[in-house]
């Protein structure tokens, strides 16, 4: 489904692999375009119940519009707040428990024109935030230690030039501060060989995606999102979460895994799903989704070995 500047990817998937029921209690923890949103909407009846939740004030207009617009609507309650927050979020409208949750962690197109800097392909202040915060990428890249912005470049961004970059950086704002996307890009490219400016990616997608994530703490809220998903989903529930880069897969991958090792439940998908060769072609930002989906055990499991792959199931 694609909704003016975002296509949302693994669209029908996500749906099916949730397995929604009419009556379920659904949480969008990242309503972005409201694709998935309005779907989920769609599969659930009057006596259902949606929660969405995003830090961006204008996804909730647009989860406000997919509602006006439903033909038969479940109750709903909008939540313009971050999703590790979900525990309090849920507390505060009097919800106990919840049956299904997804997490699409793909950033929505729509930032791309909200002119805080998140597309290196126009000129504007590095800002970078999703929600309130008041710190800014132009603040982290003008006053982060040169070994701490190279931390933060490859543990965030994976970029194999990070110190280089880093380097550049503080010797760059040594004679002004730096304080526009192409300013940095600028910086890059200066930072970086002439055979990485052309390959398949733009030389600053690394660490423009390391600063994103650091300004908002994507990892960390990721985390404590999927913590209180898992308290808070009833058994025989399910979570569902779309990531779109190696460390937050990772991250989803080791908390499932750690829940089933428990007992708590068992995986739904034992490898991610990922996107069709149509919707790739279709939309290139899809390439790197990961769909996983988990499952909270109707009772308490006493969780097993399974010789064949060593991966923890459950009895």
């Amino acid at each position: 489904m694609q909704n003016g500047g975002h296509e949302t990817v693994l669209l029908h998937e996500a749906i099916e692999a949730l397995e929604i029921a009419p009556n379920d209690v659904v949480v969008d923890a990242t309503i972005g375009g409201a694709g998935h949103f309005a779907l989920l909407m769609a599969k659930l009846g009057y006596d259902g119940t949606i929660l969405g939740i995003d830090a961006d004030e204008e996804a909730i207009a647009r989860a406000q519009a997919a509602y006006e617009a439903a033909e038969e609507a479940p109750t709903m309650f909008l939540a313009h707040d971050n999703f590790r927050n979900l525990e309090e979020i849920l507390e505060m409208r009097g919800i106990e428990k919840v049956t299904k949750v997804l997490f699409d962690l793909g950033w929505s197109g729509y930032q791309l024109t909200r002119g805080k800097g998140f597309s290196f392909q126009t000129d504007e202040p590095l800002i970078m935030t999703y929600g309130d915060s008041t710190r800014t990428a132009e603040e982290v890249v003008n006053t982060l230690p040169e070994a701490e912005l190279a931390d933060v470049l490859y543990g965030l961004g994976e970029e194999q030039f990070s110190r280089q970059i880093a380097r550049g950086i503080v010797e760059a704002r040594k004679k002004q501060p730096i304080k526009t996307t192409f300013e940095l890009v600028d910086v890059i490219k200066a930072s970086t060989p002439f055979w990485y400016h052309h390959r398949r990616l733009h030389p600053a997608t690394k660490t423009f995606q390391a600063l994103r994530i650091y300004v908002n703490d994507e990892f960390g809220a990721l985390r404590d999102g999927l913590t209180a998903a898992c308290k808070k989903t009833s058994p025989g529930g399910r979570i569902a979460v779309i990531t779109f880069h190696s460390v937050e897969d990772r991250i989803v991958k080791l908390h499932f895994r750690d829940e089933v090792a428990k007992g708590n439940g068992s995986l739904i998908t034992k490898k991610p799903i990922v996107p069709s060769a149509q919707e790739v072609s279709q939309n290139p930002r899809a390439r790197s989704a990961k769909l996983r989906v988990y499952e909270v055990c109707p009772l308490k499991c006493k969780p097993f070995k399974n010789l064949s792959n060593n991966v923890p199931l459950y009895a």
